[in-house]
């Protein structure tokens, strides 16, 4: 009997694709099939990439369009110069409030997260049950916007920093919280169980295993929702919420271009060094700590460290080791051989040891000052948080208010603002983003030039470039889209860039041995490994889009926001919550859909 003869009869069905004999008594192998998940979730692109064209279409966004609104922008250039800036002393105190709120809502968004990760997380959870529920609370945080806190907050805390705290911070849990989990889940396991070898508690472990494993992890994403959260404090502004703001909701409301667009230049310089700056104390403390910063990655360098440990954190992976020689409990301290040297184990003041403790109290410091600056205190809290109850009830149930169909036709806009906003954003970062990476750049200088072209259109606030483009277009979803499309550049270029630089230069440098063109190497060798990310990068950002979209609309860009806004001056907070379960609906199905897609292409 031949090697081959099992083909004959009937075939044997397995998971590879099953050879088939050639008639010479060799077989060859036949293609294999397309998985059906494969199948689907390239139609669910194709109807993503059609909603983006088709809302692009159906908004009437064209050049006519823009060209038509070239003297408002003439105009309105006009009447914004010369920039009208406030007194020194009034300028100093918006700014020390806008950013005292920021530090305080990111403060309280990590208080209240690390516990929620640790119930959230698999390996920390002290029961399964308990996970899924933390962990819908989670994605319920990061669903509902800002905004509809701020109104919630003021119904109870009325007028102050105190409702911007508890926004930003109840609204930051969603993502901080997240991220947490996951880091926490990423941990080695190894410390874990030797402290609990040795009769310490559950507490004793999370205190002394855990969270210093995912400490690097927590202190990039505090830093990076920090930036957010500066951002963000521009909308709380339409909302009651003082600052910044605030102070530019006026100028807008009185028209005063000239200051208004004097406070967005002191806002944008204020996110520029913000953002800056939290990059330094990164590096100073991240790296410090055996953790390099390289290429917006939290990139895995670490030498002489062991073990290693692994842990997801904001725009890559944080690796880290233990040192051995500083492993051991004070008291009589193990060298390498084994020996007790019977000195006790502590790090020196090393230069790098200074500086991180310098950030350190220099960051304790400003947390410190910003909760009273930011009017924060737990004699308000105590006074009004009993009224939570009664304002809480006064958004149930929900209803309509007779205007469901305009409600639903709003809502409709919104979500073509966010796909075509997203789609300009791929457009132009796919471009931007590809010569932003260093491997793949003409040259260093210009891979530096893109970078700094991302990191200044990130710096500009989304609702700034939406009041600017209302005031050129016109009230109307043309400006939220426009608004959008330039904002989505900004982080999907860093995406980008920072997806095409962490490939393994192996691949890429077999094509180029065989004479292949750098734009050949691109398309053959780099894109179509970077596209699964592209993908997931391209889902987060409708995501964000669709909840950015609702809160454009306030400044009347279009959509869903103004309804919104509206609903909540005339105090019918129970159409409030409609619009709020209407947007979490579509919010839970575009991020299932990500989530799915993610792992069908990973």
């Amino acid at each position: 009997m031949s090697a081959h003869a099992p083909l004959v009869g009937k075939p044997i069905r397995t998971k590879r694709p099953s050879p088939i004999p050639t008639g010479d008594g060799g077989t060859r192998r036949t293609l294999a099939r397309p998985r059906p998940s494969g199948l689907l979730a390239g139609l669910a692109l194709l109807i993503c990439l059609g909603g983006g064209i088709w809302s692009f279409v159906d908004l009437k966004i064209n050049v006519s369009t823009i060209i038509d609104s070239a003297h408002n922008a003439a105009d309105f250039t006009r009447r914004m110069f010369p920039l009208d800036f406030p007194p020194a002393g009034e300028l100093f105190h918006l700014i020390w409030l806008t950013l005292a709120i920021v530090v305080s809502a990111t403060l309280v968004s990590v208080v209240i997260s690390i516990p929620l990760a640790l119930l959230a997380a698999r390996n920390t959870t002290p029961f399964k049950g308990v996970r899924p529920v933390v962990r819908a609370l989670i994605v319920l945080a990061r669903a509902i916007s800002d905004v509809i806190f701020a109104i919630f907050f003021f119904r109870v805390f009325g007028l102050g920093g105190m409702t911007g705290v508890l926004a930003m911070g109840m609204h930051s849990v969603g993502m901080v919280g997240k991220l947490y989990a996951d880091s926490i889940e990423a941990v080695d396991e190894g410390p874990r169980r030797a402290i609990r070898a040795t009769g310490a508690s559950r507490p004793q472990e999370l205190l002394s295993a855990v969270l210093p494993q995912v400490l690097p992890s927590l202190v990039a994403t505090a830093l990076h929702r920090l930036d957010i959260n500066l951002r963000t404090s521009v909308v709380l502004g339409y909302v009651g919420v003082n600052g910044l703001g605030y102070a530019l909701y006026i100028g807008i409301g009185q028209i005063d271009y000239r200051r208004a667009m004097a406070l967005a230049l002191v806002l944008l310089l204020m996110c520029f060094v913000v953002e800056a700056v939290s990059g330094v104390i990164r590096r100073a403390l991240l790296r410090d700590s055996g953790v390099q910063v390289r290429h917006g990655f939290l990139r895995r360098k670490l030498r002489g460290l062991r073990p290693v440990v692994r842990e997801a954190a904001p725009g890559g992976v944080l690796e880290h080791r233990t040192p051995v020689s500083r492993s051991a409990p004070v008291g009589r301290a193990s060298t390498a051989s084994g020996r007790g040297t019977g000195r006790r184990t502590s790090p020196r003041w090393s230069v790098q040891r200074v500086r991180r403790s310098v950030w350190a109290l220099l960051a304790v410091a400003l947390v410190v000052a910003a909760l009273p600056g930011a009017g924060v205190s737990v004699r308000l809290w105590f006074e009004d948080a009993p009224n939570i109850g009664p304002s809480l009830a006064h958004f149930f149930p929900p209803r309509a208010g007779g205007m469901f169909g305009i409600l639903l036709s709003d809502l409709w806009t919104t979500v073509e603002i966010a796909f075509a906003g997203t789609f300009i954003g791929l457009v132009l970062a796919l471009p931007l983003g590809t010569l932003a990476a260093r491997n793949i750049a003409p040259s260093p200088a210009v891979a530096r030039m893109m970078r700094t072209v991302i990191l200044l259109i990130r710096a500009v606030p989304e609702l700034v470039l939406a009041i600017v483009f209302v005031v050129v277009t016109g009230l109307g979803p043309v400006a939220g889209v426009l608004a959008l499309g330039v904002g989505s550049v900004g982080l999907l270029g860093k995406l980008v860039a920072d997806s095409l630089e962490e490939f393994d230069p192996g691949p890429t440098r077999a094509v180029l041995a065989s004479g292949a063109s750098r734009w050949q190497l691109f398309f053959s060798a780099i894109l179509p490994r970077a596209w699964p990310t592209v993908i997931a990068h391209m889902l987060f950002q409708l995501d964000t889009n669709i909840r950015a979209a609702t809160l454009l609309g306030i400044v009347g860009a279009g959509g869903i926001g103004y309804r919104l806004l509206d609903a909540a001056r005339v105090l019918q907070f129970q159409t409030v919550t409609t619009i709020v379960l209407m947007l979490l609906a579509v919010v839970l199905l575009v991020e299932g859909l990500a989530v799915w897609l993610r792992r069908v292409y990973t």
